[in-house]
């Protein structure tokens, strides 16, 4: 038996198996990056590694749906690039990544994912897939969206509602966006905020002199985030489309997800970790770069009971899974906007303390069971986009993509100790329970013991078939049964109004005789019929802007006393 074959068996002993469904005690092995066995007294052959579990938990790898690692945005590029973004993913107990391509306007989508592939592909350190924006829309971006679905494993498309004249579609192209996802089986993702009202706002705060980092948050309330999502729940609904949105960020957009998928809108709500575990009090700091630090988008929000209300939703299934939104810039990045909040490069980090945060605000504190979490952390993203059970899973067969959690163990976030690029950390000071121990990457230990050690260019590209059954089960089950039939009766044989010249069709007595006289096109003021009692007829009003009236050619009449009104004399006396 050659060293290297040793190496590659691993054999994690003593533990509690924890999937989404399920919790025993096993041991598991792995050989060659394959988890091969799950049990009690398994038969495992000489020189492998032993990792003692004992009261600990053994899960699946978390996978953080949404990062933005290496992005161009606002003017710079975030600091964590695909190498440090990953390695602090793996130091948290994150081991898979979906980031996003995200082209310019007019630009290929093809061309960007193959430049974001060659970004990435060379430092990525645990396993990844990619997401592709669409930021504009013809003839060329819809093949190429098949084509990167069919040849390039990608399954998964985003929109944003926001970033007018930037990256913002409008109603009618998030239509035919959503029908295209739909056709080749991909999955529509949208950034839920009414782009036009923030434009607008934004000008007004800037002319009431409103310029630091909280003009970012007034400038971007609630209701646009909520309504964007109830306008992109409806648009999924009208096409028969599954729909995604990221980064759930307050209780109003929350609330209208649940409200989507009370409807039956196969709607799935995404809040991540910053949205989790902090709130938009921080943009009300002295300190500019402080409240710089928490700028994103949509922003966290002021009402401090927003992350345990999100965190409610997430535990009892009303959201389905978590992100981070991992995109981070310096101290002198942030300043791009010291003089002006719509400048300041959006984005926070959160990919390595995901995990703990969610451990601490949600299982530490009682609100969800040790199989929630995984599901929330792991599987449920594995489902979603058809990763499942390769990702998401302890099972023979799964990737052995695995952490050995210490439920009791605590450390205390700090940018000193993180393993980001950023010199900044929205947690700062935060006291977690739940740290990953060990961590396996395709079975190779990568954090051990605590301690990351990691091999730049080491991790793969994951790609995902369409057609998640997950998702896409009930929306092709609804498209057979629910199919539009029309109405079967004879065809109407009446008159028709002739519109060219808006010549209105006699209505006819049974008789055969008028009801209403007809109105010509070119009737003026004086043209208008008169009623029977030589006054006009309320009922063809001839009012016009000109002055002229349907009675003008009528002589006033003198004043004349009225004796007995209509309804006869009032008998009140005053």
């Amino acid at each position: 038996m050659s060293d290297q074959t040793a190496a590659n068996r691993i054999l994690i002993k003593g533990g509690k198996v924890v999937n989404d469904d399920s919790m025993f005690e096993a041991d598991v092995f792995i050989e060659e990056g394959v988890i091969t066995q799950v049990g009690k007294d398994l038969l495992i052959p000489g020189g492998a590694r032993v990792i003692d579990a004992s009261q600990k938990l053994v899960i699946p790898g978390g996978i953080d749906t949404h990062t933005h690692f290496q992005m161009p945005f606002m003017g710079t590029v975030s600091v964590d690039d695909f190498y440090h973004g990953t390695k602090a993913a793996l130091a948290g107990g994150t081991t898979m990544i979906i980031d996003f391509v995200i082209p310019q306007k007019g630009e290929s989508l093809k061309g960007a994912f193959e430049k974001w592939r060659g970004w990435a592909d060379p430092k990525v350190c645990c396993d990844y897939s990619f997401h592709v924006a669409v930021t504009w829309w013809n003839q060329q971006v819809k093949e190429e969206m098949e084509e990167l679905t069919k040849d390039h494993g990608v399954n998964s498309f985003k929109m944003f509602m926001a970033y007018k004249d930037v990256m913002q579609l409008n109603d009618a192209d998030l239509i035919s966006v959503f029908r295209q996802c739909k056709e080749i089986g991909a999955l529509p993702m949208v950034h839920a905020e009414n782009g036009d009202i923030i434009a607008d706002t934004i000008k007004q705060l800037k002319d009431l002199g409103i310029t630091g980092p909280e003009g970012h948050a007034m400038s971007r309330p609630e209701c646009v985030e909520a309504e964007a999502v109830t306008r992109a729940s409806t648009i999924a609904q009208q096409v028969n489309s599954p729909v995604y949105i990221v980064h759930v960020m307050s209780k109003s957009a929350a609330d209208a997800v649940v409200q989507a998928r009370r409807r039956g809108v196969v709607i799935i709500g995404e809040p991540i970790a910053a949205s989790l575990g902090v709130d938009g009090s921080h943009y009300k700091h002295q300190c500019w770069r402080h409240a710089a630090g928490y700028v994103l988008s949509p922003p966290l929000r002021d009402d401090t009971s927003t992350p345990g209300y999100l965190m409610d939703l997430l535990a009892n299934g009303d959201l389905q899974l978590t992100g981070t939104d991992n995109c981070t810039f310096s101290s002198e990045q942030k300043a791009l906007g010291k003089d002006d909040f719509s400048k300041i490069p959006n984005g926070v980090n959160g990919v390595e303390d995901r995990m703990s945060v969610v451990w601490e605000k949600g299982v530490a504190s009682g609100k969800m069971d040790e199989c929630r979490f995984v599901a929330v952390t792991s599987t449920n993203a594995a489902r979603i986009f058809n990763m499942y059970p390769k990702k998401g899973r302890i099972a023979a067969g799964s990737d052995a993509d695995i952490v050995v959690w210490d439920p009791e163990a605590t450390r205390v976030i700090s940018k000193d100790t993180h393993h980001h690029a950023v010199d900044f950390n929205i947690f700062e000071g935060m006291k977690v329970h739940g740290v990953p121990v060990f961590v396996l990457s395709q079975g190779q230990v990568v954090v051990d013991d605590c301690q990351v050690h990691v091999t730049q260019g080491s991790g793969r590209f994951v790609p995902r078939q369409p057609n998640a059954p997950h998702i896409y089960s009930v929306i092709h089950k609804r498209d057979t049964i629910r199919v539009p039939e029309a109405v079967e009766r004879e065809p109407y044989k009446g008159s028709v109004c002739v519109v060219g010249d808006l010549q209105v069709a006699a209505q006819t007595t049974a008789h055969g005789q008028s009801t209403t006289p007809p109105i010509p096109s070119s009737a003026s003021a004086d043209d208008r019929p008169i009623s029977r009692h030589g006054g006009r007829d309320l009922h063809q009003s001839g009012f016009n802007l000109a002055g002229t009236q349907v009675d003008d050619n009528i002589p006033k009449r003198s004043e004349k006393r009225i004796l007995g009104p209509p309804g006869g004399k009032s008998s009140i006396i005053f």
